[in-house]
């Protein structure tokens, strides 16, 4: 099958039916398929802003169809959603190619009765859109929450709780900034290679780089890159992707040559393989995690990397009494939400609540209880999260400081891309800083007397 829209359609309607998550929907579409680059890239577009979208499109259909879009046959819903997407959103597709296309997908998956219906709510959308009556843009909203839900489709609790902390006019900037498509960044491995070499070998094969202040190890990628093993050396372990907001983590921890250091949660292990690089590769370090496969692919880029002193050691970090006392230094990237990467997930927003949210709280708080343990007396502990929601972060910070007296956060002494807070603990916001949204902080153990 070659025909990019049938292949999302089918991705899609996988998202839709039977729940899948966006990105492994799309690798098992494509593993049926053999696509060239640019069709690949399309189905990809399509797919994610599909599924990111989802909200806003679904308004749209409210508005001009005479059933609601949660009405509509759930296959003919999703046909709608392509054609409906690439209107909107897609300005390089022309509007008539997005009709035509949208209505042949209606005709070849069991709605040939409907295509007139299609094809009339698509050309009404047009219509519309040329008088300047975009749906979206012209609807009398009930409230700034609905209005940025609905317009930049996200869930009105995540909108309320982003305006709680950073008022209406950044929730709108970080809105539009997690419907963007995400940068890809390198980190350097300087025990194989240098920054300027790795900009020598990309300026070669014409991709343009930036480096990132502040961050020795960064660059980012600028454009269309191809496949990733395929870039100027990968296989020789020159570089490892990784967001730069994730590269803070690991400074913030600073390991040295010689130390035992715990990466409690360290798959798929882009800050295990950074400590090592940090401590030259020497010393050890125990990555931990319950999930094999995912160590599976830590193990595979440490190999990559050529990097020696990690241990793998596969289980719960909460079941490894064997490490109480042991560590120099501790890092905990807790398993979290993803909030403060919602470019990347695209159907993240949608598959979170407030209930949920919760849960992973207290969860992280058992974490960090234990891994706390793991320290020896004067250590370092960093907790990390790839999430902005406060009752992943500051919340399991502060019942932490609460229980444990004993530990005090330690402010950064290194010069950062991001101020820390009063407080002394980092947080990422995306639109601000311009990378995924972090939160970590630096605690010490007091020595004991």
């Amino acid at each position: 099958m070659q025909n990019p829209r049938q292949i999302a359609f089918l991705a899609l309607r996988e998202v839709h039916r039977r729940g899948a998550f966006a990105d492994a929907a799309l690798d098992r579409a494509f593993s049926n398929s053999q696509l060239n680059d640019l069709d690949r890239r399309l189905v990809t577009e399509l797919v994610y802003g599909s599924v990111r979208r989802m909200r806003s499109i679904d308004f749209i259909i409210d508005k001009l169809a005479t059933k609601k879009s949660s009405q509509q046959p759930p296959e003919l819903r999703t046909i709608l959603h392509l054609g409906l997407y690439q209107l909107e959103y897609l300005n390089q597709i022309p509007p008539s190619a997005a009709v035509n296309t949208t209505v042949q997908l209606a005709k070849e998956n069991g709605f040939s009765g409907l295509s007139s219906f299609v094809n009339g709510l698509l050309r009404q959308y047009i219509r519309l859109t040329d008088n300047n009556l975009n749906p979206l843009t012209v609807t009398n909203y009930k409230s700034t929450v609905e209005r940025l839900g609905i317009l930049h489709s996200f869930p009105e609790w995540l909108v309320k709780l982003w305006i709680e902390q950073i008022g209406e006019a950044e929730t709108e900037q970080l809105c539009e900034w997690f419907n963007q498509s995400p940068t890809i960044d390198l980190r350097i491995n300087p025990l194989k290679s240098s920054i300027a070499q790795i900009e020598a070998a990309f300026k070669s094969h014409n991709i343009s780089t930036n480096r990132i202040p502040n961050l020795p190890q960064a660059l980012r990628l600028n454009g269309s890159i191809g496949a990733i093993q395929n870039l100027p050396g990968y296989s020789e372990g020159w570089w490892t992707i990784q967001d730069s907001s994730a590269q803070l983590v690991t400074h913030l921890l600073a390991p040295q040559p010689g130390e035992t250091i715990i990466d409690a949660c360290a798959a798929p292990g882009g800050k295990t393989t950074h400590s090592a690089e940090l401590m030259q590769d020497e010393g050890t370090i125990y990555a931990c995690d319950k999930t094999a496969s995912r160590l599976k692919k830590l193990k595979e880029n440490a190999d990559r990397l050529q990097m020696k002193s990690i241990k793998i050691h596969t289980g719960d970090s909460r079941h490894f009494p064997e490490f109480v006392n042991l560590a120099d230094r501790v890092l905990l990237d807790a398993p979290c939400s993803g909030l403060g990467t919602l470019h990347r997930r695209a159907d993240a927003r949608w598959h979170h609540t407030p209930e949920n949210i919760q849960q992973q709280s207290q969860l992280q708080s058992e974490l960090l209880a234990n891994a706390a343990t793991f320290v020896k007396s004067g250590g370092v502990l960093v907790y990390a999260t790839c999430t902005i929601h406060p009752l992943e972060n500051e919340t399991v910070i502060r019942s932490f400081l609460d229980n444990n007296p004993h530990w005090e956060i330690e402010p950064p002494t290194i010069d950062l891309p991001v101020q820390p807070s009063p407080e002394g603990w980092v947080k990422v916001w995306p639109h601000r800083h311009h990378m995924d949204g972090f939160f970590m902080v630096r605690l010490k153990q007091l020595k004991n007397e």
